[in-house]
Formats: C-alpha cells, sequence, structure tokens
C-alpha cells in the first residue's frame, strides 16, 4: 500500500473523494429544495432581499465546508458526519488512526 506524500494512500484518496461528493450532493440538494420552499413563499420584496440574504450565507458556509484539501479532511469530516451529510460508515476504508481521529472530533 503506497502512502502518498499527503499520509493519504490512493484507495484512501479515493474513498475520500467519494465521501466527500456524496455529502456536497446531499446538502446542495437540500439546499435547493429549502430555497424551492422559501421561493413559493415570497410575497414582498422584503422576502426576496431576506432570499438573497440566506442565499449568500449559505453560497459562504458551503464554499468554506468543500474545500477539498487533504491535510484538513479529518476536520472536514468530522463536521460532515456532525452535520449529518455523511455517516462514518461512507469513511469505511480509511486507516484506523484517521477514523479515530474523525470520531474524536466528531462527539468532541
Amino acid at each position: 500500500m503506497q502512502v502518498m506524500n499527503s499520509g493519504w494512500t490512493q484507495i484512501e484518496e479515493d474513498i475520500a473523494r467519494k465521501a466527500f461528493e456524496i455529502a456536497y450532493k446531499r446538502e446542495t440538494s437540500a439546499l435547493i429544495d429549502s430555497v424551492r420552499h422559501k421561493v413559493s413563499g415570497l410575497t414582498e420584496i422584503d422576502d426576496m432581499w431576506q432570499l438573497h440574504d440566506f442565499l449568500s450565507v449559505k453560497r459562504h458556509e458551503v464554499d468554506g465546508r468543500y474545500d477539498y484539501n487533504l491535510p484538513t479532511l479529518v476536520f472536514i469530516f468530522a463536521g460532515l458526519i456532525k452535520d449529518g451529510w455523511i455517516t462514518l460508515n461512507e469513511l469505511e476504508g480509511l486507516n484506523a488512526d484517521k477514523i479515530a481521529k474523525i470520531i474524536a472530533l466528531t462527539y468532541m
């Protein structure tokens, strides 16, 4: 098993990328559903500005959360598990040290 310079094997990187993409799809799908609901309730211009503000905040959150960077993935995965976007089972195949760190960070 060849470990890359980042401390992640190619297999681990593949698992991480897949889990990352799953979480992104789940969160963005939920966001789209939320926006559809909010749009259906627009009745005044102030509602539209509130929607704009909501979208601006969500864009910042999503862009920040889904910055695929191997050195920080353990922290990102812990946050994604806490927020319900992935499960620990979806990270199966990562080495025991990474899983232990993710679990510790998830339940802090």
